[in-house]
């Protein structure tokens, strides 16, 4: 059983009016911001990545040398519709589909696979 003192607790605490709540644009204020920024630091760079290695894949052409996601280089022998077929030694070939390639360079352009520029002087690029 419910003493007296309790029983008139509960009463008085039934008639007390609701205490007002904060804005509800500001309860959820910082998670708009944490999208914002989110989007704005990882989503967007992302999609011009892909936008512009698309673009780059889309304007392959015969000659451009290229580099696999399983890291093969090569260059590009044959274009087909959903393939491209890569010449990466003397006599070897192969095909690969046109979504594994994550890096084209241009034929002429002054790109290079030996890259010497972040080697401490005196040590000479290894020619094979």
């Amino acid at each position: 059983m419910i003493s007296d003192t309790t029983f008139f607790a509960l009463i008085l605490a039934a008639d007390e009016p609701a205490k007002p709540q904060g804005n509800p644009l500001m309860t959820f204020l910082p998670f708009i911001l944490m999208f914002v920024m989110m989007y704005f630091l990882l989503i967007r760079p992302q999609r011009m990545r892909q936008k512009a290695l698309a673009a780059q894949v889309a304007g392959m052409k015969k000659g451009d040398r290229v580099i696999s996601a399983g890291g093969i280089h090569g260059t590009i022998a044959n274009l087909k519709e959903e393939t491209v077929i890569v010449k990466v030694g003397d006599n070897m070939k192969l095909e690969f589909q046109k979504s594994s390639i994550t890096t084209v360079i241009p034929k002429g352009s002054d790109k290079s696979d030996a890259d010497t520029s972040n080697q401490p002087a005196g040590d000479a690029p290894l020619k094979g």
